[in-house]
């Protein structure tokens, strides 16, 4: 159910003009709260509502909410769902829980056989994972994929995360398993494929 004003859906083409927007609120929200938000240039969120990898939250009145998309890592074997952000004018509202049950949904249409990872530093993050079946994981249970970590970055707690050689950090990492993986590991089969949320 969509927060009360506000229209939470597949971000495209046309939801670009508000790119600059939410990657300025992204450095903004990180610096302000000294927390592991890795920064999103506009080109990157523009990028990936063209690839209909995109959430995004719209009032009524035309102004962005919040917004949210997906990375694939590992050659497909896990996916993230990124840049988890929502505007100051609509925090508190169910925004971001929104949010992230359809970045979730559509994470698992695209790649069903693919671990969904998440790694943040926020509370209420991990609640939102919590509800939808993650469960926390150490670093090395998530992608190993280079690519992935040198997006941390431009996150102010990246001198930890590279000190600890990735494999720790002031984030939590969860993880959230297909059924069908869960299935086939409990049978002794190798796992296929795996999906991630970065946020």
């Amino acid at each position: 159910m969509d927060p009360e004003g506000v229209i939470v859906r597949i971000a495209g083409q046309q939801d670009e003009q508000y790119a600059e927007a939410i990657s300025a609120e992204t450095e903004r929200s990180a610096i302000e709260r000294g927390s592991g938000i890795s920064q999103r240039p506009a080109s990157c969120i523009i990028q990936k509502m063209r690839e209909g990898k995109a959430v995004i939250a719209i009032s009524e009145t035309g102004e962005w909410a919040g917004f949210s998309y997906i990375e694939v890592w590992s050659n497909g074997e896990f996916v993230s769902n990124s840049g988890l952000i929502v505007s100051p004018a609509f925090r508190g509202s169910g925004v971001a829980a929104g949010i992230k049950a359809l970045i979730f949904e559509l994470g698992r249409q695209l790649y069903p056989d693919a671990r969904i990872f998440s790694i943040t530093t926020g509370l209420a993050i991990m609640k939102m994972n919590a509800r939808l079946g993650f469960e926390p994981v150490t670093f090395n249970e998530i992608t190993r994929d280079a690519a992935f970590w040198e997006g941390c970055r431009s996150c102010v707690n990246f001198n930890i995360l590279e000190s600890k050689k990735c494999k720790n950090c002031l984030c939590t990492a969860m993880l959230y398993t297909p059924p069908v993986m869960r299935k086939s590991c409990k049978k002794g089969k190798s796992p296929g494929t795996r999906t991630t949320n970065h946020t």
